[in-house]
């Protein structure tokens, strides 16, 4: 998917909503576990009531690779149900590859050939030949962890070398090198809060991935305060606090409403910076 298409998909739905789409074998609704791939049923369930209020689906491959084959064939059939029935669903395989060239090609094979995903997350730290695989790939994008929202993220991101640059710093300019900003991203977390002026001081024009919003605390407000621009360049994920709203039979009707409100929610900061 091209940027403009991802950006005409926001300003018409009002949303830059991302539903994160982690389904826990142990935490899915009980009476799912009765399905033959209870993980895909669950998925298919969770789409459909949110796809009028999401822009993206980003499901976390490890909740997928847990479960073995089981789990990949969801994870395919997932991708397929999207792609088929909600086409303008820009989708985000949250891999977090990254190694030396000959295992990233395969990877990006992986991801770009077969599955057909839209973007995929990459680790930065071994550096270009581990990220250019991933990239000339027509209308993919690499979504490269910048600054994350977990609590380690301090362990190194944020050091400093003696010109008082921080790594996370280093990262955006660097990479800024090896795509444009029409086919690569950042993992900027929500918990970060006003270090977004930070990032767009680096990177002005780029699409930002922001996970933390909702369960783990990250406001919305801030993220858009500090990181919105002239496109909006921003995807919001929230996974728990949608796809877990209610573990009864009612879960998909819970996680349309979480969607709808953090959707208007959405609406309001696209009007106020004059996007919509």
């Amino acid at each position: 998917m091209k940027r403009t298409e991802l950006v005409e998909n926001i300003r018409r739905k009002g949303s830059f909503l991302c539903v994160g789409l982690d389904p826990d074998i142990k935490k899915i609704p009980q009476h799912l576990l009765t399905e033959e791939n209870p993980l895909l049923a669950f998925n298919k369930a969770i789409i459909d009531a949110t796809a009028q209020y999401a822009v993206a689906y980003k499901p976390n491959l490890a909740f997928y690779e847990s479960l073995g084959v089981e789990g990949w064939v969801a994870l395919e059939e997932t991708v397929k149900y999207i792609k088929e029935k909600y086409p303008d669903q820009f989708i985000i395989a949250d891999a977090k590859r990254g190694d030396i060239g000959n295992t990233s090609q395969l990877y990006a094979r992986s991801f770009f050939e077969h599955l057909d995903v839209d973007a995929i997350t990459v680790a930065p730290y071994m550096g270009e030949d581990s990220v250019t695989p991933f990239l000339g790939y027509e209308g993919k994008w690499v979504i490269l962890l910048a600054l994350t929202s977990n609590k380690g993220s301090h362990d190194f991101q944020l050091i400093e070398d003696n010109d008082g640059k921080r790594i996370f710093e280093h990262v955006l300019e660097t990479s800024a090198k090896w795509a444009s900003s029409d086919e690569m991203m950042y993992v900027v977390g929500a918990t970060q809060g006003a270090m977004f002026q930070d990032i767009r001081k680096v990177s002005p024009n780029s699409f930002l991935l922001v996970p933390g919003v909702g369960a783990q605390g990250g406001s919305l407000e801030e993220v858009a305060k500090y990181g919105m621009i002239q496109d909006c360049g921003l995807l919001v994920n929230s996974s728990r606090g949608i796809i877990y709203a209610s573990n009864g039979e009612d879960f998909a009707e819970a996680a349309a409403k979480e969607s709808a409100k953090l959707a208007e929610e959405m609406s309001a900061l696209l009007k106020a910076h004059n996007i919509i």
